[in-house]
């Protein structure tokens, strides 16, 4: 695995994979490698959270794994579950055998039958993943709770096996959109980076990058455009997958330049409310 070894090669690396990242992050990155600290970033929606794991599996040329968090996640959908049914059958066929019960037990909750989730999945890898834990804000407190075992020592207990250590301790990103505070307790245990929208000029720099083919004067008033709607009070603030996914509308349909006409006929491409198309649609 590509152990990077100081910040321009990070940089560097990231833009090879077509993410623009400022100083600010670059060094985020390099201390949660090198410290092998987890990185917590929050952010409004869109601003390629997300994509800052997914850009540096890529550069350390390693695996990612990705726990997407959601309201009323457990243990057994993050970490592990037995497989019930595996185990009902072998109790069935154990019935006329002579080993004891302990023995019934211990064979049924053995590797065979455990299912691995994400969080287990990570610490047991051969080399350091990236382990991507996805809008931890959506899930509850009682989770959060958990995690601190995981952060603090990267090892998780499995009641029936006893503790798991992690082979290698992965590379945590932490993603949170801030719908509700996370504890200062996780907060002690990660390095803290905050992504706000992008200027002008960085929005402009990362769509090139995604389409490189985009004449200059379609790309610089498409994202006027789109910083002016994050200006407007909107229910949902287009993020910047969505100023990629209207540049590219606007290049199939063969526009080059804005006008009245492409911005109405594509804005359902940017703009994801039908009330805030009405805010922001021309006459």
């Amino acid at each position: 695995m590509n152990r990077l070894t100081d910040l321009k090669s990070i940089s560097s690396k990231l833009d090879e994979h077509n993410y623009v990242a400022d100083q600010e992050l670059v060094t985020a990155l390099y201390l949660c490698i090198h410290l092998n600290r987890p990185l917590l970033i929050e952010g409004p929606p869109g601003v390629g959270k997300t994509e800052v794991a997914l850009a540096l599996a890529e550069v350390m040329d390693t695996k990612l794994i990705r726990l997407q968090c959601y309201e009323g996640l457990d243990v057994h959908h993050a970490v592990y579950e037995w497989n019930y049914q595996r185990q009902l059958l072998s109790i069935k066929l154990q019935e006329q055998s002579n080993h004891s019960v302990a023995e019934k037990e211990k064979h049924i909750f053995s590797e065979d039958y455990l299912l691995p989730r994400p969080l287990l999945q990570a610490i047991r890898q051969t080399q350091s993943p990236v382990l991507l834990i996805d809008e931890l804000d959506r899930s509850d407190e009682e989770f959060e709770a958990f995690l601190l075992e995981l952060l603090s020592a990267f090892q998780i207990s499995i009641p029936e096996m006893g503790t798991i250590k992690a082979l290698h301790k992965p590379f945590v990103i932490l993603t949170s959109n801030r719908t509700r505070e996370l504890s200062d307790a996780l907060k002690r245990r990660c390095l803290y980076h905050w992504i706000d929208y992008p200027d002008l000029e960085k929005e402009m720099n990362i769509v090139r990058k995604r389409l490189p083919g985009i004449e200059d004067s379609l790309l610089r008033q498409v994202v006027e455009h789109v910083q002016a709607f994050r200006a407007r009070k909107l229910s949902k603030t287009p993020g910047i997958s969505e100023t990629i996914d209207w540049a590219e509308a606007l290049m199939a349909l063969g526009y080059r330049h804005l006008n009245n006409e492409a911005v109405n006929h594509t804005l359902g491409t940017i703009i994801k409310s039908v009330e805030d198309q009405a805010l922001v649609r021309t006459v």
